[in-house]
């Protein structure tokens, strides 16, 4: 069983920048897939950025590419999500996940574990 923690949320401006990270337990973290998600308020949750078990592939939501980047440490079980040029419409909760499967996936179901969340909030 793998536990995710989820840091780093706060209250920034618009044009700010911020980074999360999720601390993670229980397996053998070199071996997930990770990714973030995110849920606006009143929204569905949906698919931000992923990254592999090696961090030499990511992949990105439209809406974030070339703003955000993904990024993980291995010796430290942690990924990262480096938020820059940050807008009103990226205020979200944001919810790491892992996925032990072999097919690289953005569909939320097939993601196998999450965290908790944590909340950004960027004000115009």
């Amino acid at each position: 069983q793998v536990q995710l923690v989820e840091s780093g949320g706060g209250l920034v401006q618009a044009g700010g920048s911020l980074r999360l990270s999720c601390a993670a337990s229980g397996g053998t973290f070199s071996r997930y897939r990770m990714g973030w998600f995110r849920q606006p308020p009143g929204k569905e949750r949906a698919f931000v950025a992923r990254i592999s078990w090696s961090g030499g592939g990511t992949y990105y939501a439209d809406s974030v590419k070339g703003r955000f980047t993904i990024s993980r440490d291995n010796a430290k079980n942690t990924v990262y999500l480096q938020m820059n040029s940050l807008k009103p419409e990226d205020t979200a909760v944001y919810y790491c996940a892992a996925d032990i499967s072999r097919v690289p996936t953005t569909i939320i179901h097939d993601w196998d574990y999450w965290g908790q969340g944590t909340q950004v909030t960027v004000s115009s």
